[in-house]
């Protein structure tokens, strides 16, 4: 995820880039307060930091989809690698069917295991990993790790005009 951010603006890594406002900054804000709850908070092991958009309510608003004005790169990225080390240490400590119950879900799945909350925090990870490929991709044409392995430039002007005509075919 931080990855995404390497080499682009303040205002690049923090203005929204689909209809729905996502952003890079916003993406690793928000699976850092996902693993700090996740695992830590519902597993017993309370976040080392406050997070006032749990605080005060204003998650519910996804306040946690994006970085205020005030929010620095520095502090976000230290915010992840916060909850980076706290998740090491809730996998060292606890057993995968530990306990666990996560209290903004419906009183009856609330109870579940950390094991099922890892697995949980993982996919989402590499979900929002996919959203940060396209948001950078829009930001300045960088695709995925893998895109100058199949192929330079050129390659992909040629791939990409190849699958417009088939979509101008199509229509």
């Amino acid at each position: 995820m931080l990855a995404s951010l390497s080499g682009l603006s303040e205002y690049d890594i923090r203005r929204p880039m689909t209809p729905t406002a996502t952003n890079l900054l916003g993406l690793v804000k928000h699976l850092a307060g996902g693993e700090l709850g996740y695992l830590g908070d519902c597993v017993g092991r309370p976040a080392p930091v406050r997070l006032p958009w749990v605080e005060d309510g204003s998650i519910w608003d996804s306040a946690d989809m994006w970085a205020t004005a005030e929010q620095s790169r520095e502090e976000l990225v230290e915010l992840y690698r916060t909850a980076w080390r706290h998740t090491d240490e809730s996998i060292d400590r606890l057993p995968l069917d530990a306990p666990a119950s996560v209290p903004w879900w419906p009183q009856e799945r609330r109870a579940t295991t950390f094991g099922s909350l890892l697995v949980r925090v993982t996919a989402e990870t590499a979900h929002h990993a996919g959203h940060a490929d396209i948001v950078r991709e829009l930001i300045d044409g960088r695709g995925g790790a893998d895109r100058e392995d199949i192929g330079d430039t050129a390659w992909w002007d040629t791939y990409r005009a190849r699958v417009q005509g088939a979509a101008e075919r199509h229509r």
